[in-house]
């Protein structure tokens, strides 16, 4: 894992604290209803991001679902 909030969500992974991941794709999640709301400006690039980093924190709930070992 490369990105800041990979490291991010690697660590709660880690450390098996769902609420904290949670938190954290809601706050991603609301940030991003926010700047698909907003005109004058171009936030696409940021909106993708935004996007990319809901993806990785999805990854990290989902290891904490699997079975262990799997």
């Amino acid at each position: 894992m490369s990105s800041a909030i990979e490291l991010i969500v690697d660590g709660f992974a880690q450390l098996k604290d769902r609420r904290s991941l949670e938190d954290l794709r809601m706050h991603r999640r609301r940030l991003a209803v926010d700047l698909k709301a907003r005109t004058g400006f171009d936030y696409r690039l940021s909106i993708t991001q935004i996007e990319e980093d809901i993806v990785a924190i999805e990854a990290g709930l989902n290891t904490l679902s699997s079975p262990i070992g799997g």
